[in-house]
This record gives structure tokens, C-alpha cells and sequence, in this order.
């Protein structure tokens, strides 16, 4: 028997050229979580934002990716590579701009300023709405189906290092009581790595288009039969619910530990950038193994994952919990693990549905159909947590307020989606089985061997 380690996917060799794909993603995760992750929604509070405004920052970037449907029709004609450089482009000199906002301070009043904010936060996410409609494709038709989870494991560890690196110096540079500038530091810094990142991007491989997209430019998609596709049906449902639940999910508890658990800007970033670290344990936690195990049990298991982790923060916004250190980094950590496995899973089950006719239209749907999703999500949550502004009483010991309503919502949704999960089809998924023996039993067996001494 075969150690599940040493699969046969593993030989199977990336494509030349693949590693400035992961260059790129390390640079390129040095700048966007910056401004679109808990700095961004930290500099928004010091400009007074709401919890709805708050909400409209964190759905902006998924909402906007509704422009993917107008440009998927424009790859064949402009080229997979082109079209990602042209809008990673565009976003850094809107990142340029944020970064002049915090300047005009003396002269701008805070809501002013926070107009403007949103202003070129939906100018950087427009563009990258649009050109990102062709990275799918292209990763899809430069790696190999044999080592796409070898693929999305590497790219999610170089994702989330580099994001954790990038938080904690947040962290760092904003200290306890942060100012304009340090803010505008921030911003210089992700737009810098944004540039080095654009180096990186122009090295990637360039594929062809297939000569199906090319030729059916004009044409028109016939959407409807698309959505139809039985497999690709089942899993757009899965990413309607999914991102339902997790969409506020990182901008609230960003909130919660401000607002609620009174800690400082460096001491949320600090908090925070365990995720990070839980997204980067996930290359050790599955690694290339998604390849034999399927990604059905995956997103089965992270459903059930994220249930209890909405269950954690419940017990913390209801004071069922004093929200402690170890606790918080706990409950950050699983969320940063959850998130990396259910999205490798997710991505790398689309690349196996999707046919190669109309791959283009597909990967423009499934990605507009979750992204709305995850767009509508904080803003709706955020209209709740507003409402609830006043909500404030105990039931057997259990306090009953904006956030423990919000977080138990979060909670029946995850629940929800673990039974659309269930419904997925993967011919070669393993069982459920099958994944807990292999995270629970055979991984730290063949970790106790590596380390067990010699005699």
C-alpha cells in the first residue's frame, strides 16, 4: 500500500516557470490585505464608519466581481495574460491614491475623507473585478489536473505567510493610538509590493486560448444551460450558502475585538494575523493529499469546523467566555486553517467539474455567484448588527445582543451548507472517513516516525 504522502500525483512536475506564479502571490498578499483586510476596516473606524459602512468596505471587492459575466467574453481576443496584468496594474495606482488620503486631514473632515476612501476602494476593486476573470482559466490550463491540490496547497502557504508577515508589521507600525500617517505608511507599503508583484505576474507562463473561446467571441453564452450543468448546479449552491455565512465573518470579529473586547489597533492585528498562520498549517494539514482525497470531505469537514468555531464567538459576545489570549488566537487560527481548506477544496473541485467547452463562461459564473455572495454578506450582516444596536439582555446566562445574534446566525448557515456539501458530486472523493484517518491517525504517525530517534 502506497503512503498517501508519495502519491502518484506527486510526479507528475509543475510546468517551467510556475514558481513566479507563487512569487507573485507572496507579493501580491503583501499589499491586498492592507487594504482590503483589518487595516483597512481599522482606518475606516477612525473615520467614524458603521457597522453598515464597515459591511460595504468588506463586500466590495466580491460584489464588484459581478463585471467578470461582461468580460469573459473579451479572453479570446485579448489573452489570459494580458487581461490579469492590465488590472493588477490599474489596482496599484488606486492603492497610490489611497495613500494620499490620510494627507488631507487638515482639510477634509472625517466623513469627507471616508467618501473618498470608498470612492477608490470601488475604483481598485472594479478592476480587479474585471481582470480576474482570467485567472481561473489560465491556472486551470497551465497546471496539470494531476498536481492542481499540490498547486492550490503551495500558493495558499505563500498566501498566507506572506500575510501574516504583513499584519504583524501593521501591527507594528500602527502601535496603540495610530495616526494619519502611520496609516498612509501602510498604504506606501502596499503599493510598493503591489509593483514587485507586477514583475512577477509578466514572468508567469503564458498559455493559448482554447481556439473554442476564440472562435464563439460573438456568440451568445448560453448562461442558463451553464447553471444547469447538474455537477457545476450543486456546487454554485454551496457557494451562494458558504459565503453567506463567512462573508462578515473577518470584518465583524475585526470589529467585536475592537469595539467589544477593547483592544488596541496593534493588538487586533496582532490577534488577527493568527489566522494566517492557521491558513499557512494547512499545507502541512493536507497538502497534496486534496489530489487522492477529493475535495467533498474537505468542505464537508470545514463546515462542520466553522459551526464550531461560530459557536466559540457566540460564547465570547454572550460573556459564556472571558475573551483571553489563548482563546482568541484559537478560534483566529482555525479560522485562518478552515478558510485555506475549504477554499483549495472548493477551487480545485471547480477545476475538476468545469468542462473544458465554455471553461471561460463557467469560471466567470461560479467565481460571480460566490463573489456576490460574499459581497452581499457584511452588508447584510452589518444592516443586523446596526438594528441591533439597543439589544442588550441575559437569557440563563447567556448575553443576547447584536453580536451573539449575529454569530449564532452565522452559525445555522454554516449548518446549512454543510448539507449542500453533502450533495456534491466528486466520483473520486474519498470518504469522510477516510479524511478524519488521514488528518487524525496517519499524518501524525508518519510525523512521530520523522522525529522518533534512531538507535
Amino acid at each position: 500500500m502506497s503512503d498517501p504522502a508519495t502519491s502518484p500525483s506527486d510526479k507528475t512536475q509543475f510546468p517551467p516557470g510556475l514558481h513566479n506564479a507563487f512569487l507573485f502571490a507572496a507579493f501580491n498578499a503583501l499589499s491586498f490585505p492592507i487594504v482590503c483586510g483589518s487595516p483597512m476596516i481599522l482606518y475606516a473606524k477612525t473615520l467614524g464608519a458603521s457597522a453598515t459602512v464597515l459591511g460595504i468596505i468588506a463586500g466590495m471587492m466580491p460584489l464588484l466581481t459581478v463585471f467578470q459575466i461582461p468580460a469573459a467574453s473579451h479572453l479570446g481576443r485579448v489573452g489570459y495574460k494580458r487581461f490579469v496584468y492590465a488590472g493588477w496594474g490599474m489596482r496599484v495606482m488606486f492603492i497610490v491614491g489611497l495613500a494620499l488620503v490620510p494627507l488631507l486631514s487638515a482639510v477634509l473632515e472625517p466623513t469627507a475623507r471616508l467618501a473618498l476612501v470608498l470612492l477608490l476602494l470601488g475604483a481598485f476593486n472594479l478592476s480587479r473585478g474585471i481582470s480576474s476573470c482570467a485567472w481561473l482559466p489560465w491556472i486551470t490550463t497551465l497546471v496539470p489536473e494531476q498536481v492542481r491540490g499540490k498547486y492550490l496547497a503551495r500558493d495558499a502557504a505563500c498566501v498566507n505567510l506572506a500575510s501574516f508577515a504583513i499584519i504583524v508589521l501593521s501591527a507594528c507600525v500602527l502601535g496603540e493610538r495610530p495616526s494619519s500617517l502611520q496609516f498612509m505608511a501602510l498604504f506606501i507599503l502596499s503599493a510598493a509590493a503591489g509593483g514587485v508583484s507586477l514583475i512577477f505576474l509578466k514572468r508567469i507562463p503564458d498559455v493559448e486560448v482554447p481556439e473554442e473561446a476564440r472562435r464563439n467571441v460573438n456568440e451568445p453564452v448560453p448562461w442558463r444551460a451553464i447553471a444547469e450543468h447538474p455537477p457545476f448546479r450543486r456546487l454554485l449552491r454551496v457557494n451562494i450558502a458558504w459565503p453567506l455565512a463567512v462573508g462578515g465573518l473577518s470584518a465583524f470579529t475585526t470589529a467585536w475585538l475592537k469595539a467589544e473586547g477593547g483592544l488596541s489597533e496593534a493588538h487586533v492585528l496582532f490577534v488577527t494575523s493568527a489566522a494566517f498562520l492557521g491558513g499557512l498549517s494547512s499545507l502541512w494539514l493536507l497538502g497534496p493529499r486534496l489530489d487522492h482525497l477529493g475535495s467533498r470531505p474537505v468542505l464537508m469537514l470545514c463546515m462542520t469546523t466553522w459551526v464550531l468555531i461560530a459557536a466559540g464567538w457566540l460564547a465570547l459576545a454572550g460573556h459564556v467566555l472571558q475573551p483571553t489570549l489563548p482563546i482568541l488566537l484559537a478560534l483566529q487560527f482555525l479560522m485562518g486553517l478552515t478558510a485555506a481548506l475549504a477554499n483549495m477544496a472548493n477551487v480545485r473541485l471547480a477545476m475538476a467539474i468545469i468542462p473544458v467547452m465554455g471553461r471561460d463562461h463557467f469560471f466567470a459564473l461560479y467565481s460571480v455567484v460566490g463573489s456576490l455572495a460574499m459581497g452581499v454578506s457584511p452588508i447584510l450582516w452589518g444592516v443586523l448588527i446596526d438594528a441591533l444596536r439597543g439589544l442588550n439582555f441575559d437569557w440563563h446566562g447567556l448575553g443576547i445582543n447584536r453580536y451573539s445574534l449575529f454569530f449564532a446566525a452565522v452559525a445555522l448557515v454554516f449548518s446549512v451548507t454543510f448539507g449542500f456539501c453533502q450533495r456534491l458530486e466528486e466520483p473520486k472523493a474519498a470518504s469522510m472517513e477516510a479524511l478524519l484517518r488521514e488528518i487524525l491517525i496517519e499524518s501524525p504517525q508518519r510525523v512521530w516516525v520523522r522525529l522518533w530517534p534512531k538507535e
